[in-house]
């Protein structure tokens, strides 16, 4: 019994992970309203390009919304098992919406992090190289070739593996690449 009731103390000194989801939903909902949003992908490919494009959603869930900024090299596209590599940028979108704070973080200004360039394995999540960098940042690569250039905006369950139980939505800018640049 003394068990049952320090876990009932412990959850309510903290934040459940319905209110961590209910955070992240709110941080997002705000971010989006503020951006034109298409429901459903162009069935020809045809998406919107540029800075002032919507963001598609991309999954039924809501978990992916894709801001296409250039769509790279439609004559040379990533197949399932290649490397890719990318550059990128990112924002916690929470930290933005409740504390006002923007601050873009990532890898798009070196040209190596700790351990080697940053790739993944397109399609292959059984990978720590790509898992760890959650399924999301490959959807666009569905549609773009190398090359190309996207905002996307992630929920946390799509985003980097590490931060899935924290709840943290982000915007990211990615750029992709056949090799390292």
């Amino acid at each position: 019994m003394a068990l049952v009731a320090a876990g009932l103390v412990s959850c309510e000194k903290g934040e459940s992970y319905a209110d961590l989801l209910k955070k992240e939903e709110k941080a997002i909902n705000w971010y989006l309203s503020g951006e034109a949003v298409e429901v459903t992908i162009p069935e020809d490919g045809n998406f919107e390009v540029g800075e002032d494009a919507p963001y598609y959603r991309m999954d039924s869930d809501g978990n992916v919304y894709m801001q296409v900024l250039n769509m790279g090299d439609p004559d040379d596209k990533p197949e399932k098992g290649d490397r890719v590599y990318f550059r990128y940028s990112r924002m916690n979108l929470r930290n933005f919406y409740e504390a006002d704070v923007e601050q873009w973080v990532g890898n798009s200004n070196s040209l190596n992090t700790a351990g080697g360039a940053t790739s993944f394995i397109l399609g292959n999540l059984t990978l720590s190289s790509s898992y760890q960098f959650g399924s999301g940042i490959q959807v666009p690569l569905d549609y773009l070739g190398y090359n190309s250039r996207v905002r996307l905006v992630l929920r946390a369950q799509a985003g980097f593996y590490a931060e899935q139980s924290e709840c943290l939505p982000f915007v990211y800018d990615v750029r992709y690449f056949k090799g390292v640049y």
